[in-house]
Formats: C-alpha cells, structure tokens, sequence
C-alpha cells in the first residue's frame, strides 16, 4: 500500500473501512491453514484483490460523501464479496462463506457507540477496528496482534487446530512410507514377500462370489421400482470390484511365487498391501474413500452384507448410504416413486431432511410411504443434541460425531418453506468435494437455534465416512 493511500479519500469513514477489508483478506488467507474445513477448494486471494477492493471503495465513499448520502453497503457487500473475492470461489458453498464474512464485517454497525465492534474477542486479545490515525499508526497497531491466532478468530470451532495437525502428522507418515525401503530384508521376521501373500490370501478369503444379477432380476420381475433398477447398477458395478480383486490378488500370488512378471499394476498392489494402504486399480471402482486397507475391507463386508440382504430378501428399511456407490441415485429414486405416487412433474419436485430420534435402525419397524430413513451419517464441525433437536457447539477434542437416523421426504419444489434451518452438504469423505465438484452428494437440512452464520464460519458438513 502507497505511503498516502489511507489519506486519497475524504469520507471519516474510509480508513476503518480499510482496516475492515485488510482484516477479512487476512482471514480468508488464513482459512487455507484448516484445510477442508476452511475451504472446500483452496483458493489463491492475491493482494490485487484487496487493492482492487480498496479502489471501489474509495470510488464509493467519494461519491456518497460528495452527495452527503449513505454508504452503500448492499453494493459494496455484492462487488467484495461475489465480484473480486467470490469471482475466484468455484464452489457454492464457499461462496456462502464469503458472503457470510461480508455480513458480518460490513454495515453501519461498524461505527455503532455504544455497542463497539469486536471481530473477535477473548481473555487474552480483543480485536477491534483501532482508531483513526496514520499509516504507520496502524502498522504499530497490526504488529501488537498475536502471531499466532486461535481457529475462533476466523469464526471456526478450536478443534478445528487438531484437525489441522492431524493432516500434517498424516502427510509426514505418508512420506515416511515412501522413505522406508522396499526390499526384502534377511533374519528371522517374515519377509515382505510373505506378508503381501499373506495378506492376499486373506483378502482373497473375505470375497464373496459375483452376484448372479439376472436371477435379482428374475426374483423382483413383478415389482421393478426405481430403487431396484438402482440395485441391479450397484451389483454391476460391486461385481466388477470383485471380479478386479480377484484378478488382481490370484496374478499377485504368482508373481511372487515367481510364476509370472511382475508388471506396474501388480507392483502398486504389492507396495500398497505392504503399506497398509488401498491398492490405486481397486480405488478406481469403488466409492470415494480416505481410509487405509485394514479400514476399507470393513467397509467392504458391510457393504457385501447390505447388498445381499437387500438381493435375498427385500430393501432395507434404513438405507446405509456409504455402502452404495452411487448414493445420489438412491434418493433420486424416491423422488421417482413420489413422483409417480402423487403425480408430481419430476423436473419440479425435490427433497429436504428431518432428523429424527432413532439412533439406531432396530428402532424402526417399517418404512416411510415415501422417502427414506438414512443412516451412518456423521456430523464435522458440530454436534446434534438429541434432546433439543439441533445443532450444538462440538465438545472439545471431539471432531466428528454420528448423526442420529435421517428422514430424507420428497416434496414439490414449491410447497418448499423451511425456517431456522442451516443447509448443509452431505458429502462422501472428509476430503469435502474437489474442484471438479466430485465429492458433494446431497444438501441436507439441520434445524438450529443459532443463527446460520454461526455454523457457516464453522465449517459444518456432513460426511458419509470417517478416515
């Protein structure tokens, strides 16, 4: 910033203003620090945006001093917050999160006397917009700020710190397995070779024969619903997961029996097993996951049992939603069935949630008319109080909690009126959604007694897995 900048606009307002601005460029940059929880999508806010921000913003304030009118906060909240900052947000719920910092930090309440405003404060710090002054006023004034700051003062939750060292204490053990050597070492322990055969041929053990779709279809001829059509595509796919584990492990075997080659495939299945970690050309047809081997086969056998009860007998009354591979098509289906059961027009018909008391799906006997019960969701950045039905401040130390049994009803579009809820995003893993927009699954509502803004800054989300 120029020596005389702060001094350009004759509006009494405008170095607060500018103060302002420089808090919220310095918070959306620190955001990046938390990872998903900060940001769905870490975006690259450059210093131009600000001074392109502090250009309009003097442009404004001359204006509006010139004319002795107001301070167009509904102007300058849209040209900040979805023109040069929200201009580089991709995602929506990002740019829910932009639009929530310019709420709060812009408005007459700025200058409000007798109420002061703090964009954060505690015990130790109050932040506070300082008085008026010149440039190297502020600078004296900045370099009092503590260098290390709380999670709290960007708006979100303390645990979000841990979960900020728990991805570095994940990245640094994922290059030290890249460190390690990978040869087979002598002396007493097993050999790297009989571990991996080993492994496989307990992986090999756990997997179940490739369902025979045409006789599901046989079974359900007389009653083909859209929730069947939807398991017939989910066996295809879990089929061609089988079929590539078995492949796979079955050329494994051999070519540490040293009956084969060992190509590039086989030797990322033999460096993964080894490590513990998801072999890349078995990740490539299942669902999104962050969890290592030993985690992912758990997953595997309840999403083997949940297909086989819903093949053998009839679809589940609570549908595990982690255990499909394409979830979104579930709930589409019941959309269909509504759709077809009132007469609705699909292209205007949605969905939205209810939580309910259940915790578990024993609790419930029979399923809804239309919709369905969803289980195995958890909730990141906050908790659900049973009791009170709504979203409560996460515990201490606690990152992610499970969410009781939801209701997901289909509904027309219009008839749509919620109030006091937070639209949440349901997404598949911890990793939140990518610059593709993979990753999102559904919107889901949560009632709270707090104001939006409070859970919004806080990053929360509901995700279908834990690592």
């Amino acid at each position: 910033m120029r020596s005389h900048a702060l001094e350009e606009c004759t509006h009494p307002q405008f170095k607060k203003l500018v103060y302002v601005l420089a808090f919220f460029h310095a918070v959306v940059q620190e955001r990046r620090k938390y990872d998903k929880i900060g940001w769905n999508i870490s975006y690259d806010f450059s210093e131009s945006d600000f001074m392109v921000c502090m250009q309009i913003l003097q442009c404004y304030l001359d204006r509006c001093y010139a004319v002795k009118g107001p301070i167009p906060w509904a102007t300058l909240k849209y040209l900040f917050g979805e023109v040069m900052y929200g201009g580089r947000v991709i995602d929506d719920y990002d740019r829910r999160t932009v639009g929530t910092y310019m709420e709060e930090y812009l408005g007459d309440f700025l200058f409000d006397k007798f109420q002061p405003f703090h964009f954060y404060h505690d015990a130790t710090f109050d932040y506070v917009i300082p008085p008026d002054g010149e440039k190297e006023q502020y600078i004296e004034f900045i370099d009092i700020l503590p260098l290390a700051n709380t999670p709290e003062v960007f708006g979100l939750h303390p645990n979000a710190e841990i979960g900020y060292f728990s991805q570095a204490v994940r990245e640094m053990w994922g290059h030290l397995i890249e460190l390690q050597p990978q040869t087979s070492e002598g002396g007493g322990a097993m050999s790297r070779e009989d571990f991996i055969d080993g492994t496989a041929v307990d992986v090999l053990s756990k997997l179940p024969a490739p369902y025979e779709i045409w006789r599901v279809r046989k079974q359900f001829e007389m009653n083909i619903t859209p929730t069947l059509v939807v398991l017939l595509q989910e066996l295809e796919r879990f089929n061609r997961l089988i079929k590539k584990m078995h492949t796979t492990l079955s050329l494994l075997r051999k070519a540490l029996a040293g009956e084969i080659g060992m190509d590039a495939v086989l030797d990322n299945v033999s460096y993964c097993m080894f490590n513990g970690q998801l072999p890349q050309v078995w990740r490539s047809l299942a669902p999104a996951t962050c969890k290592g081997l030993g985690g992912w086969m758990d997953h595997f056998i309840a999403r083997t049992k949940q297909y086989t009860d819903w093949a053998t007998m009839e679809e589940p009354v609570v549908i595990w939603l982690s255990g499909l591979h394409i979830p979104e098509s579930y709930l589409i289906a019941h959309i269909q069935i509504a759709c077809r059961l009132y007469t609705w027009p699909l292209d205007r018909s949605t969905q939205f949630t209810r939580v309910t008391a259940w915790r578990s799906a024993d609790e419930i006997e029979e399923r809804p008319v239309t919709g369905c019960y969803v289980r195995g969701l958890y909730l990141e950045g906050a908790r659900w109080d049973l009791e009170e039905a709504c979203l409560r401040r996460s515990h201490p130390k606690v990152l992610v909690t499970e969410l009781p049994i939801m209701y997901v009803i289909p509904i027309e579009a219009h008839k749509l009126k919620l109030q006091n809820t937070l639209r949440t995003p349901v997404y598949t893993t911890s990793q939140r959604r990518n610059a593709m927009g993979v990753g999102l699954v559904f919107n889901s509502d949560l009632w709270t007694a707090e104001h939006p803004s409070h859970w919004i800054l806080q990053g929360v989300c509901l995700i279908m897995n834990t690592d």
